[in-house]
C-alpha cells in the first residue's frame, strides 16, 4: 500500500494511505497546484466541501487540513472507504464524514443548498455524458458562489458545464499536471433561475 502526505495546514506533513487498487489517486504535483490555486482564489476557511469519488480522501482531507468547516468524502469502494476513515483519523478534523456510497446515490439523497466547494475526481473512463449528468444532479446541493472542480484526463474534451456553472477566469479555468486536467467553474444561482424561467415559458 502506497502513501502520500498532507501538503499544508494543521495536518501538514502527516502521511496518509493510498488504496492499493480500484482508485486513481491525484498526483502530489496536481494536488499541490490545485490547492494553491483554490487557496488564492477562494480560500478554505468556512468552506463546506464535498469530495466525490474520494479514493484515498487526499483532496477532501487536504481541504480539512487547510481550515474547511466540514468535509464529506464519498467513495463507493469499501476498501477505499475503510482507508479514508483511517486517513481521517490521521488528519484529526472534528467534522469529516465518510460516506460509502455511489456518487449518484449520494447526490440523490444529500441535503440541498449545502456545499460551497466540490472536488470531483471521477474515473477517467467515465463517459463525458455521465459527468454532465453528475453536474446536473450536483446543482441543487450547491450554495450560490460554490466552486466546482472536476479532474479529467488531459486528452478528454473540456467539461461541458451547464449554463449556471460558469468557468472561472482563463487563468484558473483549467490547469494541467501531467495526464491530469483540472476544470473549474463557479455556481451562479441567478443564471439557474433564469434558465428555469425560460423553460417554464
Amino acid at each position: 500500500m502506497g502513501q502520500t502526505r498532507i501538503i499544508s495546514g494543521e495536518a501538514r506533513g502527516r502521511k496518509i494511505q493510498i488504496p492499493p487498487s480500484g482508485t486513481r489517486p491525484t498526483s502530489d504535483r496536481a494536488r499541490e497546484g490545485l490547492f494553491s490555486s483554490l487557496q488564492v482564489r477562494f480560500g478554505f476557511e468556512g468552506q463546506v466541501v464535498l469530495d466525490l469519488f474520494a479514493g484515498s480522501g487526499a483532496l477532501g482531507l487536504e481541504a480539512a487540513s487547510r481550515g474547511a468547516d466540514e468535509v464529506v468524502l464519498v467513495e463507493s469502494h469499501s476498501k477505499a472507504a475503510q482507508i479514508i476513515r483511517a486517513n481521517a483519523g490521521v488528519v484529526k478534523h472534528p467534522n469529516v464524514h465518510v460516506v460509502e456510497m455511489k456518487a449518484s446515490t449520494y447526490l440523490a439523497t444529500a441535503p440541498d443548498a449545502h456545499f460551497t466547494m466540490v472536488l470531483a475526481d471521477p474515473p477517467y473512463e467515465l463517459a463525458d455524458e455521465s459527468v454532465v449528468e453528475m453536474l446536473h444532479a450536483l446543482t441543487p446541493k450547491l450554495l450560490d458562489g460554490a466552486v466546482v472542480v472536476v479532474e479529467r484526463h488531459v486528452g478528454s474534451p473540456e467539461t461541458a458545464w451547464p449554463a449556471w456553472l460558469v468557468p472561472t477566469t482563463q487563468k484558473l479555468k483549467k490547469r494541467t499536471y501531467g495526464t491530469a486536467r483540472m476544470d473549474m467553474a463557479v455556481f451562479d444561482a441567478e443564471l439557474l433561475n433564469s434558465d428555469n424561467t425560460e423553460q417554464e415559458n
